[in-house]
């Protein structure tokens, strides 16, 4: 008897410790809206979003992307979008920057967009109910109409400043290296010492 007892009141210490932790996750932004038009063919690096551990035990997080059922605007597709990182681990009150790039494709239909950056624990596979939590931050954006001409120059234009001042430096490295050999192509230079 005396062991069912001290089974008992191990049962109910612990039980209570087992139940009560729970898996929480947050998000430091509640919407973004961009203001500017955003061009066909355009690459655009959106501020970067917090993402907290509110629960009381470790787990992985997922960044990805959502939409509303009754939602009046276009739909951006999942493939338009990178997370830095997408996939993370986070203990207990502990938080993650997480990059959002968009890359528009060059036949991007103009109009209004919106989606949700969805963050929410990795559900792993297993025995026992699962309770599945998420929260979003909502992007609203516009696509004005462009040519393809245009949406050409907008990617090169996007590219060139997202990855600035690299760029630049082999762009520099290039436009030399084809002035040496158009110079040593055309120009004959004898650099020698004469003797008197």
């Amino acid at each position: 008897m005396q062991k069912f007892i001290i089974l008992f009141l191990i049962a109910v210490l612990i039980f209570p410790l087992i139940v009560s932790a729970k898996a929480g996750v947050g998000i430091g932004t509640g919407t973004i809206k961009i203001d500017e038009p955003l061009k066909p063919g355009g690459i655009y690096e959106f501020p970067s979003l917090g993402v907290s551990n509110t629960g009381d035990e470790p787990a992985d997080y997922e960044m990805e992307i959502a939409y509303h059922s009754q939602q009046p605007q276009q739909r951006p597709s999942k493939e338009w979008f990178s997370f830095s990182p997408s996939l993370f681990y986070l203990e207990p009150k502990q938080s993650q920057r997480v990059v959002v790039k968009l890359t528009l494709p060059m036949k991007t239909k103009p109009g209004d967009y919106f989606a949700y950056l969805e963050v929410h624990p990795v559900v792993k596979a297993g025995p026992g109910a699962t309770v599945g939590i998420a929260v979003a931050t909502k992007l609203y954006f516009s696509v004005i109409p462009a040519n393809a001409w245009q949406a050409i120059t907008y990617r090169i234009s996007s590219f060139w400043t997202i990855y600035s001042p690299w760029t630049w430096i082999v762009s520099g490295i290039a436009l030399v290296a084809i002035i040496i050999a158009f110079l040593r192509k055309n120009f004959a230079f004898q650099i020698g010492v004469k003797k008197k």
